[in-house]
């Protein structure tokens, strides 16, 4: 059974909407629906996700020292 909500749309994005749905031929609702699905279904995908897995592709992007946190030479004043 389907639910019936209200959303309030600023009149640029009605049209938007309005305009896509009539050249996918399917009812505002339709794509509605289908949008917030896949927006639902991207964003479960990065939940329980790491910070590392996140950013994964950023590792290794940068320059410097390798050992920051474990080198006693780059935490010598931090702690005492």
């Amino acid at each position: 059974m389907l639910k019936t909500i209200t959303v309030k749309l600023p009149d640029e994005l009605f049209q938007k909407l309005c305009a896509t749905a009539e050249r996918a031929a399917t009812s505002r609702s339709t794509l509605i629906r289908t949008a917030l699905l896949a927006y639902l279904e991207e964003a479960g995908e990065s939940a329980g996700l790491s910070c590392l897995d996140l950013a994964r592709d950023l590792c290794g992007s940068l320059e410097g020292p390798e050992d920051l946190s474990s080198n006693p030479k780059h935490l010598q004043g931090y702690g005492a």
